[in-house]
């Protein structure tokens, strides 16, 4: 659908987005876990670059420009306010470049602040100022579509919206559920995406913090309270009942726990979903009527090319999907030597 915005495409079918850069980038050492602030956009744009191009070519119909904790207050951390704008206009140039060579929209991207506090109505305007800044940057470098994601506090997401709809600007917003029912601010979730649904955005909906089976039961009471599109993108972590958001999973498995005393954020590698997983979820969640799908912290192209194929896609990286019958003990084909074949049984031995 060459041209066609993300309006137009929603109207036509599923929009698949993978996030999930901070933990992608941390985990390929260029990206500092604690922190977490996106220097590797100034410092090596080219890796960020090449992770766009794999998650398109797996199938991700968004590129979102890496500015996720590109904010004020986040490089008021490390000392690096001076490179504020710099490092915002370098990953929404990137991300323009990469979603140029694959048809993919460009979309600018804000996120909580770790600033916002609801009683406090300075701070209100100080993020206030902080999306704005990050939004106009986004729309002089050409985003067609701005994406304010992760957000515990409805308020601040509304803040959020409110800068991005004066740009006209189609606009995804979504709020992270953690271990509690409500938002930060007290609202049962299908109240607080009901509110920004009104307030204009184009889709509401869930990402982060919750995996795709403790994600499900809050998309089916999104789906009976907000008749406009949804959006879901868990991490790709096996959360339950008990445990409901990455930042609560315990590993009891673990013989030598991580020193911070808790898997979250840099020893969830036991924990994680499978792409097998992950096509389930997007198969399940696009038959409750989820029309944004995707991926956040923990993604990989494999995830997202599973979920892509799940929804009825041939992405270019679908010609180095799984075919087993081509391997050379488990395989089926016929000119495999048998002896390799018969080698398989011990596998299960």
């Amino acid at each position: 659908m060459p041209g066609a915005g993300l309006r137009e495409r929603l109207a036509r079918g599923p929009v698949l987005c993978a996030e999930g850069y901070l933990f992608a980038l941390e985990a390929r050492g260029y990206l500092q876990a604690g922190a977490f602030v996106p220097e590797v956009v100034l410092e090596h744009p080219e890796v960020v670059a090449q992770l766009h191009r794999e998650f398109a070519r797996c199938g991700s119909d968004v590129v979102q420009a890496f500015t996720y904790y590109a904010h004020r207050e986040k490089l008021r951390l490390i000392g690096r306010e001076d490179d504020l704008e710099p490092m915002n206009r370098r990953a929404l140039r990137t991300a323009r470049e990469v979603a140029a060579e694959h048809d993919a929209l460009m979309a600018g991207n804000v996120c909580n602040t770790n600033v916002y506090d609801p009683d406090d109505p300075a701070t209100h305007a100080e993020v206030r100022g902080m999306f704005t800044e990050q939004i106009g940057w986004a729309v002089d470098e050409g985003a067609e579509m701005l994406i304010c994601e992760t957000f515990g506090f409805t308020g601040e997401a509304l803040i959020a919206l409110d800068v991005a709809q004066a740009t006209g600007l189609p606009t995804v917003v979504t709020m992270a559920q953690h271990a509690s029912e409500r938002t930060r601010d007290g609202e049962a979730i299908e109240v607080a995406c009901t509110r920004l649904a009104d307030a204009g955005a184009d889709v509401v909906g869930l990402n982060c913090a919750r995996g795709p089976w403790t994600m499900l039961p809050l998309l089916e009471r999104l789906r009976a309270a907000v008749p406009g599109h949804l959006a879901a993108l868990p991490v790709p972590y096996r959360t339950t009942s008990e445990e409901p958001a990455f930042q609560t999973l315990s590993d009891p498995g673990c013989t030598c726990p991580a020193p911070h005393g808790r898997p979250f954020p840099t020893a969830l590698d036991a924990l994680g979903c499978t792409r097998y997983e992950m096509a389930e979820f997007a198969r399940r969640a696009h038959e409750l009527g989820v029309g944004y799908l995707g991926i956040c912290c923990g993604a990989e192209p494999h995830h997202v090319r599973a979920m892509a194929e799940a929804l009825g896609r041939t992405t270019e990286a679908s010609r180095f999907s799984p075919d087993m019958s081509k391997h050379y003990a488990l395989g089926d084909d016929a000119s495999l030597k048998a002896k390799n074949r018969r080698f398989a049984a011990t596998y299960s031995a």
